[in-house]
C-alpha cells in the first residue's frame, strides 16, 4: 500500500503563525504535525509516500523531509499549487499510485490510536474504498456520513441539517485507480473546489462498495490555535511515558515525564512534565510547567511558562508574568523593557520581535 499525504492549504485560521510556512510544519510535542502523520503511515507498513505540496513555502517541506530516508520512508513530492480541493490533490497522485492500493492522509490530522488496525481491516475486505469517521458535536463543520438501515449510502459536505454525527476525519483508503475516473467527472462545488465527499459519493453511485471505520479514541485536525494546544497536551500525555534526559541539567529540578533532547541545557531552573525541550535550547533561571513544548535552539532566561507551544529559535528574556495557553512562532523574540507586571496570553507569528 502506498501513502498520499496532503500538505497544502493556506492555514488561514492559524495566522499569523502560517504567514510564512505551512501549518503542517508547526511543531507540537517535539515534532511537526505532518511528521506524526508520516510516522503513523510507517507504523502501518507504508513505505512509499507522496507529499502533495501547496503554494505556501513548499520548499520548507522538501528541505525538512528530504528523501524521507531518515524516517524509513521513500518520499515523492508533487506540487498542487493553489488549493483546488482535496479531490484535486488526490488526483495529482494518480501516476505515483499506479495500480496499487493507497491511503490518503491529511497532513494536519493527529490520531492517537493510529491507522494500523484500519489498514489491516481494509486489506481484509473487498471494498473499493474505506473512510474513517468519528463522532463530533458540531457536524455542520465537516463532511458527514449518511446511513440507511445501518449501511453507508453517502456523504454531505458541511450540511445545514446533518444526517448523522459521524464526520470524515481526513483519512481515506482506496483499492484501485477507479477513484481517479470519478474525480475526472466532478464539477467544482459552490466553494470552487473538487470535493472529496463528491468523489466518495461517485464511487457509491457507481455501485462500488465503500466501507467505513470509526475512530473511538482522540482525533484532532490542528486547524486553530486551540487545536494546536489541545493536540500538544494529548500527544505529550500519550507519547512520552517516562523521563528522558539526554541534555545537560545543572542545579535544576526535572520532575515527571520530561523529554530533553541531546544538546539542550537546563540551568538553575525547574521543569515539570509532561514537557518537551528541543536540542540546542538553553533554559536558565526559569520555570517550565506541564504541557509545554519548546522547539530547537531556543533561549529562555528568567521566564515562567506552562501549557504553551514554542517553535524553533524563540528567545524569551525577563518576562514579568507567567506565559500560559500561548503559541509562539519560530524565531520570535520577547523581552521586557519595563518592571510593571502584565498578564500575557500570546499567539505570535514567526520572526516577530516584541518588547514588553
Amino acid at each position: 500500500m502506498k501513502g498520499v499525504v496532503l500538505h497544502g492549504g493556506l492555514g488561514t485560521r492559524l495566522r499569523p503563525l502560517t504567514h510564512t510556512g505551512p501549518k503542517q510544519l508547526l511543531r507540537i510535542a517535539g515534532k511537526p504535525v505532518s511528521q506524526w502523520v508520516l510516522e503513523d503511515l510507517r507504523e502501518a507498513g507504508v513505505r512509499d509516500v507522496a507529499i502533495i505540496l501547496g503554494n505556501l513555502a513548499p520548499e520548507r517541506v522538501v528541505e525538512y523531509y528530504g528523501d524521507g530516508s531518515w524516517l524509513g520512508l521513500n518520499l515523492t513530492y508533487i506540487y498542487q499549487g493553489y488549493p483546488y480541493g482535496l479531490a484535486h490533490a488526490v488526483y495529482l497522485a494518480r501516476d505515483f499510485v499506479g495500480d496499487e492500493p493507497f491511503v490518503v492522509y491529511l497532513g494536519d490530522n493527529v490520531i492517537l490510536e493510529g491507522i494500523t488496525h484500519f489498514a489491516k481491516k481494509f486489506e481484509e475486505t473487498d471494498a473499493e474504498a474505506m473512510v474513517l469517521l468519528t463522532e463530533v458535536e458540531n457536524p455542520q463543520r465537516f463532511g458527514v456520513a449518511k446511513f440507511q438501515d445501518g449501511r453507508l449510502v453517502g456523504f454531505i459536505e458541511k450540511p445545514k441539517i446533518p444526517p448523522s454525527t459521524l464526520a470524515l476525519v481526513g483519512i481515506y483508503f482506496f483499492r484501485s485507480p477507479k477513484v481517479f475516473g470519478v474525480i475526472e467527472s466532478l464539477r467544482p462545488s459552490w466553494r470552487g473546489e473538487l470535493e472529496i465527499t463528491d468523489a466518495l459519493q461517485g464511487l457509491i453511485d457507481r455501485g462500488l462498495k465503500v466501507e467505513y471505520g470509526v475512530i473511538r479514541g482522540w482525533w484532532k485536525d490542528t486547524g486553530t490555535p486551540q487545536d494546536i494546544l489541545e493536540a500538544n497536551r494529548l500527544l505529550l500525555d500519550a507519547k512520552y511515558r517516562e523521563k528522558v534526559v539526554k541534555g545537560q541539567v545543572q542545579a535544576s529540578s526535572v520532575e515527571g515525564r520530561v523529554y530533553i533532547e541531546e544538546g539542550a541545557a537546563i540551568r538553575n531552573s525547574t521543569v515539570r512534565g509532561p514537557a518537551f525541550i528541543g536540542s540546542g535550547t538553553v533554559i536558565e533561571d526559569s520555570y517550565i510547567g506541564p504541557y509545554t513544548s519548546i522547539g530547537r535552539n531556543c533561549k529562555f532566561t528568567r521566564v515562567e511558562a506552562e501549557n504553551s507551544v514554542f517553535m524553533d529559535g524563540v528567545q524569551l528574556e525577563d518576562i514579568p508574568e507567567r506565559i500560559t495557553d500561548s503559541i509562539i512562532g519560530a524565531e520570535a523574540i520577547i523581552r521586557s523593557n519595563s518592571s510593571k507586571p502584565k498578564g500575557l496570553k500570546l499567539i505570535v507569528g514567526e520572526k516577530s520581535v516584541i518588547e514588553i
